[in-house]
C-alpha cells in the first residue's frame, strides 16, 4: 500500500495503490463528498490478493487532493473523468477496469463513452441512469463544517440512513473511517457542498446505450437512494450489462457483502 501525490490535469490528486503493478489495474472512483478512504483498506487488500492492482484516490474536494472554494467548484463530471485519465497517465497505466460508485457512475460513464481506449471494463455500484425518481434517506441536519466532531457524527448518521436498514451497518467501523477522513480533509466546507454544486453535463459522445465495454451493475437490495429499479434500468440500457443484487445491502457495499462483491468483480475483470 503506497500513497502518492500526482500533479496532473492542472490539479493535485492523492492516490494509493495495493498489489502488484503487473496485475490488471482496477481504478476505484468513489461518490459525492467521499475520499478514497471509503473504499476500505481491507476491501482494497482483498481485491489485490485476488490478482488485481488496485488504485483508489481522493477526487477533487475530498481528502488531500486539490480543494476549490466552497460552493464554487468551477468543474464538472467531465473534469473528474479527465482527472481519472490523467491519474492513469501518471501511474503509467494504459487501460484499467474502472469501478464507479453512486455519483461517480456519471464519472465512469464519461470515461466509458468519451475515453473508451482507457477502459477495459466498467463496474457501476449503487448508481442510476438518472431517468428514474430518486429514493429518499432520512439524513441528519447539515453539520457545522468548522466543528470536526460534528462532521464525524453527521457522517455516521448519514451512512446509517444510506444503509436503508441493512443489518450490515456497523456504526463503530463507520465512525473510525469518518474520523480518519475528517482529519485528513483539506477543506470540510468544500467537501460537503462542491460535488453537489458542480456541472453534471455527461459525455460528449452519447449516453448509457453508447457504452461498448463490458459492464457489471451492482445494486443493493435495500438501497434507499437508488432502489433496485435503478440497477435494472442500467442493466436494460447498457448493451450486454449484467446485474448483481446484493441481498441485505443498502447504498454502500459493507463488509458482510465483500465476499460476493469481490468474487463478482474478479470474475468480471478476468
Amino acid at each position: 500500500m503506497t500513497e502518492t501525490t500526482h500533479h496532473c490535469n492542472g490539479i493535485t490528486l492523492v492516490a494509493e495503490t495495493f498489489g502488484d503493478p503487473a496485475d490488471p489495474a482496477v481504478l476505484l472512483v468513489h461518490g459525492a463528498c467521499a475520499s478514497m478512504l471509503w473504499w476500505e483498506d481491507a476491501l482494497c487488500r482483498r481485491i489485490a490478493a485476488a490478482g488485481r492492482y488496485v488504485i483508489r484516490y481522493d477526487q477533487r474536494d475530498t481528502g488531500r487532493s486539490t480543494s476549490f472554494p466552497a460552493g464554487e467548484p468551477g468543474y464538472g463530471l467531465r473534469d473528474l473523468a479527465a482527472d481519472a485519465v490523467a491519474l492513469l497517465d501518471a501511474l503509467g497505466i494504459d487501460q484499467a477496469h474502472v469501478v464507479g460508485r453512486s455519483m461517480s457512475g456519471g464519472v465512469v460513464l464519461v470515461l466509458g463513452v468519451d475515453h473508451p481506449d482507457r477502459v477495459r471494463s466498467l463496474t457501476l455500484v449503487s448508481t442510476t441512469t438518472g431517468e428514474l425518481p430518486m429514493g429518499s434517506a432520512d439524513l441528519p441536519p447539515d453539520p457545522d463544517p468548522g466543528d470536526p466532531a460534528a462532521v464525524v457524527a453527521y457522517l455516521v448518521e448519514a451512512f446509517r440512513a444510506y444503509a436503508g436498514g441493512s443489518p450490515h451497518f456497523d456504526a463503530d467501523a463507520t465512525r473510525a473511517i469518518a474520523t480518519a477522513d475528517v482529519a485528513r480533509t483539506r477543506d470540510l466546507r468544500a467537501t460537503l457542498v462542491n460535488h453537489f454544486a458542480m456541472d453534471f453535463a455527461g459525455p460528449r459522445g452519447g449516453g448509457w446505450s453508447d457504452l461498448r465495454v463490458p459492464t457489471l451493475v451492482v445494486q443493493g437490495e435495500l438501497d434507499p437512494v437508488f432502489p433496485p429499479a435503478h440497477g435494472e434500468a442500467l442493466r436494460d440500457e447498457i448493451p450486454g450489462a449484467r446485474l448483481v443484487v446484493l441481498p441485505g445491502s443498502g447504498h454502500d457495499v459493507l463488509e458482510p457483502a465483500w465476499d460476493r462483491f469481490v468474487a463478482e468483480l474478479v470474475e468480471h475483470t478476468s
